[in-house]
């Protein structure tokens, strides 16, 4: 990984952070889910694809404890220097890799927090910086989505519940279906209309086997 070449500092939700320019910054999505984050103390926290950090420092200010994973080094990075600077280090684990890989098998946790990529893409829209997997989410906007569903249940514990958004240009309505299939309960939380798209904020309750 080389040496970001700038950053950004914001204070947001009472947290300092640094953004470099390879990170995907606070958006309408990221919003969204803040808006509807319900963190309970006795909670054990995933968020998958941690971006800057700030969704993850949010569930650490109660959470028991929080583990963050994001594919993009510089995201990675970020997330540790943000988590320092806030002082959660002891709260928060930051590990690399994709989706569930950073996991270990016997890790289960009662909320599972993932704004995916969900932007349809073809190959004239890609670049291939790490900035633009933050939402490069495949010719149909699903291709992260599918692979996060397939795998989501293993890593929740006995009623662990899902905190996700995403985009309306992504078939919303096909991952609320899925989540029924697999034994969820749904509740949409939230919804945001802006130009082009709709984004929607929902919660996935397991259900007792």
């Amino acid at each position: 990984m080389g040496k970001s070449s700038d950053f950004l500092t914001i204070f947001l939700h009472g947290f300092k952070i640094k953004i470099p320019n390879e990170v995907y910054p606070p958006s309408d999505d990221t919003f969204l889910v803040l808006d509807n984050l319900r963190v309970e103390d006795s909670d054990e926290v995933l968020e998958v694809g941690c971006g800057c950090g700030i969704i993850t420092l949010t569930a650490a200010k109660k959470a028991r404890k929080v583990v963050a994973t994001d594919i993009n080094p510089f995201a990675v990075k970020t997330t540790k220097e943000n988590v320092k600077i806030n002082g959660l280090e002891e709260k928060v684990q930051v590990r690399i890799g994709d989706l569930f890989n950073p996991i270990e098998k016997n890790e289960k946790f009662s909320l599972i927090i993932f704004n995916p990529p969900y932007l349809p893409t073809s190959g004239k829209d890609k670049i291939g910086g790490w900035l633009e997997k933050a939402w490069d989410g495949g010719v149909n906007g699903r291709r992260v989505i599918d692979r996060f569903l397939d795998e989501v249940k293993k890593f929740l514990k006995e009623n662990g519940r899902i905190l996700m958004v995403q985009s309306t240009l992504s078939n919303v309505e096909k991952t609320l279906q899925r989540m029924v299939t697999m034994g969820f309960h749904v509740k949409i939380l939230g919804i945001k209309h802006l130009d082009f798209e709709t984004l929607v904020c929902f919660e996935a309750y397991k259900q007792k086997e």
